[in-house]
């Protein structure tokens, strides 16, 4: 086994920053130094090697950094905070404590926001770094044994699948639009001309490698939506954009507006979430998280892990696709059951303070 961790800075760029890379076995630790090697691509075999478990705690952004610097995806891995959900821990545990927790030993964390860059790295860094990696090994063979006594093992195929997986960490920039703070205030034809702007921000952000809000703030596409600002005057109404935006740059924004704006209705994107209180959303969420609040206590996984808000919200709304709770494991925890409530299948009630689940039988039935 493997374990991997990265330090890394975001704060200037628009891809991280790889500042330092800790791997670790049984018995030897690494760090490696990338502002001192010319090309990490030489660790791929190595990433790559099937016969390798490759560790990680919430491993995203690692995983997206060694993308990008070494060119493969490690494969196959394993993600302890992903793991621990389904052994009782709370969702999105940190290392500091699953290793406390696990092993017994409290992490220093003098260092956690340290500069990563700045040469030469002191001692306590270096220990941050090795601890960081240090225990893992020992916390997956703990985890794994854990998930093996309770037949949970091969529940988490999928999910680390996903984290190999390229696509995951390729984006679509006409898509980015969506993550507005506040998109949800703009009118459908507003969000089409926010789906352009945010492309071009994604785009210039990514070629210039500053962060987005350098480029242009969410706030400020928002409200340049709203105003539906077509001339560069309109544009610099918005607050801030004056006086950080070149003329060229204005050009631009304002030709991504109109595009939105004059594009044809039947394309314009429609809002992900109503209204907060949907009538005819609401009730039947509230009765699903009950069950999904039952079968999580009953089988030790954090609740979140089983089925999020927005899952019961979709299914609520009738969508059956792209639903985690309808797959694999969760599915047969609770997913089936989710659809049997909502076909009206299934009847709640209170013995004593306990929550029951019953099925209804029906005159066809009986």
């Amino acid at each position: 086994m493997l374990a991997i961790d990265t330090e890394f800075l975001r704060e200037k760029t628009y891809y991280a920053k790889l500042c330092l890379l800790q791997m670790a076995s049984d018995d030897e630790v690494v760090i490696v130094d990338p502002f001192a090697v010319e090309d990490l691509g030489v660790l791929a075999p190595l990433l790559r090697d099937e016969r390798i478990m490759k560790l990680f705690h919430a491993g995203g952004q690692d995983l997206e950094i060694l993308y990008r610097e070494v060119g493969v995806l490690p494969r196959p891995v394993f993600d302890t905070q992903i793991a621990a959900a389904l052994l009782g821990h709370t969702l999105q545990i940190g290392y500091g404590s699953l290793v406390h927790t696990i092993c017994g030993v409290t992490l220093k964390k003098i260092d956690s926001f340290t500069d990563w860059s700045r040469r030469p790295l002191s001692a306590s860094q270096l220990e941050y770094a090795a601890d960081d990696v240090i225990y893992l090994p020992p916390v997956y063979e703990s985890m794994r044994q854990r998930l093996e006594e309770r037949g949970r093992l091969r529940w988490l195929d999928d999910d680390f699948a996903q984290l190999s997986d390229e696509s995951t960490y390729e984006s679509d920039p006409r898509t980015r639009f969506r993550r507005l703070k506040r998109v949800n205030q703009l009118s459908r034809k507003q969000m089409a001309a926010a789906r352009e702007v945010a492309a071009w921000r994604e785009e210039q952000a990514a070629k210039r490698d500053i962060p987005r809000k350098w480029v242009l703030s969410d706030e400020q596409i928002v409200e340049a939506c709203k105003r539906e600002a077509r001339t560069i005057d309109d544009l610099f109404m918005v607050r801030g954009v004056r006086e950080h935006t070149s003329t060229r740059d204005a050009r631009a924004i304002v030709a991504a507006l109109g595009r939105g704006l004059d594009s044809p209705k039947d394309g314009w994107p429609l809002h992900d979430r109503p209204p907060k209180n949907e009538p005819n959303v609401d009730a039947a969420v509230d009765l699903m998280e009950a069950v999904v609040r039952l079968r999580a206590k009953e089988n030790d996984i954090a609740m979140q892990t089983l089925a999020s808000h927005d899952d019961l919200a979709r299914l609520a709304r009738g969508h059956v696709e792209d639903v985690n709770v309808l797959r694999g494991w969760r599915r047969a925890i609770v997913g089936e059951e989710l659809l049997e409530l909502l076909q009206g299948r299934l009847a709640l009630h209170l013995s004593g303070t306990e929550l029951v689940v019953e099925k209804i039988m029906r005159d066809d039935q009986s």
